[in-house]
């Protein structure tokens, strides 16, 4: 029996705003804070050094999707490259870490456009929406996603010429960068670095990009290289704006660094744009994991009923309902806008994984130096352990439980 596949939709610009909205997405507007709270004026150097990371991931991700372009990202890497564990440990833990991200991206666009008592609600149908989009085909799912990038694109625009005009604070000088010493550098690293793991999704939808093995490289670095310069734009507007101590005082930095700034009345078209990126993450997110989970349930490490295709749109309609309905159930039950560090500690892990597979490579598929893997997979190991240490802890239980599952399955499976 023929393995079920997907239909081959998307073109280069389809890839590009796909990773381009993942990564411009809520993360802009809500991770800065958390960042300045650890290093103040020093997130910049930790942004510049989750940049450094995570181009070593990207270009590792990159070569791997080259020559492995099918569903499921480093999943499907790790189990051709390493084994079946490595690339179920990959697999579980961005299907975990990236589904408490749902429901935070759905939380955080509630929490811009909903009224008040309604967020949790208004949240759900989003998800319910976004999910519907995906159901009716790829293409659709690359369509809205450049809408959405180009309005806050133009909304990030407005922002940082209002901060411009507010007073301006003094965060580039060697002691304010350094206010927080190493450590607290290295954890604004790794509470940034989710926001660069969008190139993510680029992979993980493989099997439905044309001329993948050209295709999915050239969309990753672009998106990539895009994400960079709008991050760093931002960030120094915001803390020029702002100062450290009231960004990481701050719930909506750039919506406030604007409030401050000569022009209060862009405040609004502000909060315009951290819904739309709000809604872009989602989208890109509910795409991606619905590929993972269904290239998980391809090789049977999760139920094989999720490994179906559409037959007319296809798309795998079964995992995008399921982790569709997993998000409802999660945003109407827990409040997870604080799950910055459990989202990251599984993407950590997961690029760990792609870079010990992308060493693993040899011959023509080779496209970079192994030096930026090993600069990935210690970046991700080094940042890793910087994160809150109660993120630590519930990522490294999530995985025990993950690999207890799949002990547990193999036994079953074994035994019918």
């Amino acid at each position: 029996m023929t393995a079920p596949s997907l239909s081959r939709r998307l073109g280069l610009g389809d890839a590009v705003f796909i990773g381009l909205g993942s990564m411009i997405g809520a993360g802009v507007f809500a991770a800065f804070a958390p960042a300045a709270a650890a290093a103040g004026s020093g997130l910049l150097i930790g942004l510049a050094l989750a940049a450094v990371v995570a181009f070593g991931n990207a270009t590792s991700s990159a070569q791997l999707a080259a020559a492995h372009p099918t569903s499921g990202g480093t999943y499907a890497y790790g189990r051709a490259e390493l084994g079946p564990w490595w690339g179920f440990v990959a697999g579980w833990g961005f299907v975990i870490g990236k589904t408490a991200s749902c429901a935070a991206m759905a939380l955080t666009f509630a929490a811009y456009a909903a009224p008040e008592g309604w967020e949790r609600v208004v949240a759900a149908v989003a998800v319910v929406a976004l999910a519907t989009v995906n159901w009716f085909g790829v293409t659709r799912t690359a369509a809205l996603t450049r809408v959405i990038v180009v309005v806050v694109l133009l909304c990030l625009t407005v922002a940082v010429a209002a901060a411009g005009t507010a007073p301006r604070a003094d965060v580039l000088g060697a002691d304010a960068l350094w206010t927080g010493g190493w450590y607290g550098i290295l954890q604004s690293a790794g509470l940034l670095f989710f926001a660069f793991a969008g190139y993510a999704r680029i992979a993980t939808m493989g099997e439905e990009v044309r001329d993948p093995e050209r295709t999915i490289p050239r969309a990753i670095v672009l998106a990539f290289a895009g994400a960079v310069v709008v991050y760093a734009v931002v960030g120094i507007s915001v803390l020029t704006a702002l100062g450290p101590d009231a960004t990481a005082a701050s719930t909506e930095p750039v919506a406030d660094a604007v409030a401050g700034s000569a022009w209060p009345w862009a405040e609004p078209i502000v909060r315009v744009g951290a819904a739309a990126a709000s809604l872009g993450a989602l989208l890109a997110l509910i795409a991606g994991i619905g590929r993972t989970t269904f290239a998980m349930a391809r090789e049977g490490d999760l139920p094989h009923a999720l490994a179906a295709v559409h037959p007319r749109w296809r798309v795998p309609h079964r995992a995008e309902a399921v982790v569709a309905t997993i998000v409802v159930g999660v945003v109407l039950l827990v409040d997870l806008r604080g799950a910055i560090g459990f989202s990251s500690f599984g993407v950590l892990l997961y690029y760990f994984v792609a870079n010990v597979a992308a060493s693993r490579q040899r011959g023509a598929v080779r496209r970079y130096p192994r030096m930026l893997q090993a600069i990935g997979a210690a970046g991700c190991g080094i940042l890793c352990l910087t994160l809150p240490w109660q993120s630590v802890v519930a990522g490294v239980a999530v995985v025990g439980a993950g690999v207890l599952y799949r002990l547990v399955r193999r036994r079953v499976t074994r035994a019918a």
